[in-house]
């Protein structure tokens, strides 16, 4: 899994990030204030698993991004603020090191 946090995002980045989104995703980011941007590719099951531990763990925002194979490897975008986006990237490594 590949992961990337990007703190205060350019303005460029952002637009480029809503290019890959779903409309829900675009109206989000347009709406509220994008302090930090948490990034993984990951196997399209741990995307609805991380994304649930992400929005139970801290308040942010999560979005799925297009652009990459659908059937295997998929793309989430964790957005906010920056402690909250920090905080569901921790909790998420931390699901990751535990066996279930």
């Amino acid at each position: 899994m590949a992961t990337r946090i990007i703190n205060a995002p350019h303005p460029d980045v952002l637009q480029m990030l809503q290019r890959r989104m779903p409309p829900h995703g675009r109206a989000w980011v347009q709406a509220n204030r994008v302090d930090s941007v948490g990034l993984m590719q990951i196997p399209v099951a741990d995307l609805f698993y991380f994304s649930d531990l992400a929005l139970k763990a801290a308040g942010v925002f999560t979005v799925e991004l297009y652009g990459t194979c659908p059937q295997h490897v998929t793309s989430l975008a964790i957005m906010g603020e920056t402690s909250s986006v920090r905080m569901a990237m921790d909790v998420i490594a931390a699901a990751q090191q535990s066996e279930f």
